[in-house]
């Protein structure tokens, strides 16, 4: 198995940072975009497959709040394997969390995005 390693997150691949930015803008068409036709998204034990679901869970993930993501860490498994820390501040219960997004990739695009405290 290969050890995680600590990068910075502006070596995170183009297409995860692009992710994160349209996703933290709630802009879910470009963010759309980073995924494969076949993607899968696991997100709070529900599960989103292909175009349509992982659309629809980009555009009713926290819908309901308002909040504001920060981009804390990053690590690098393998070149298909990437782990994101981000912060998220906003009026949902608790009001902070930190969220460990895990990609993985398939040539330039997200295959499987899994989203875990």
């Amino acid at each position: 198995m290969t050890t995680p390693t600590t990068v910075q997150t502006t070596q995170l691949p183009a297409t995860i940072r692009a992710y994160l930015a349209a996703h933290g803008a709630q802009k879910a068409d470009a963010a759309l975009r980073t995924f494969s036709a076949a993607a899968v998204v696991v997100d709070q034990g529900q599960t989103f497959r292909g175009t349509q679901e992982v659309l629809d869970f980009l555009r009713g993930a926290g819908a309901e709040f308002t909040y504001t993501t920060e981009l804390v860490g990053a690590q690098r498994i393998d070149d298909e394997h990437w782990v994101a820390a981000v912060r998220l501040e906003g009026d949902f219960p608790g009001g902070v969390a930190y969220l460990s997004y895990r990609f993985t990739l398939a040539g330039d695009l997200i295959a499987e995005l899994t989203i875990a405290p």
